[in-house]
């Protein structure tokens, strides 16, 4: 199986969508290699670094599903390493 590496960034603006997030972070699991997630209460939002070890499309897959949940922003970048 062909894998790339990624880090998955991800805004969360609206709190109601941590659950769903969280449960497709558990879902995908076997590929995350680390997760840090950091709150900045100032602007009440949290941001979360996803870095993953993952075929092509599992990536895809996750940061579209990641990035259709209402209040979450999401992008990712990919490592050139295969």
């Amino acid at each position: 199986m062909n894998t790339r590496i990624a880090l998955i960034g991800i805004i969360v603006e609206n709190p109601d969508s941590v659950a769903t997030l969280n449960q497709l972070l558990h879902e995908y699991g076997n590929y995350i290699i680390g997760r840090m997630g950091i709150p900045h209460r100032e602007k009440n939002v949290n941001i979360i670094s996803v870095a993953i070890d993952a075929p092509q499309d599992i990536i895809s897959a996750l940061a579209g599903k990641i990035g259709r949940l209402p209040g979450i922003g999401v992008k990712t970048v990919y490592s050139n390493v295969s």
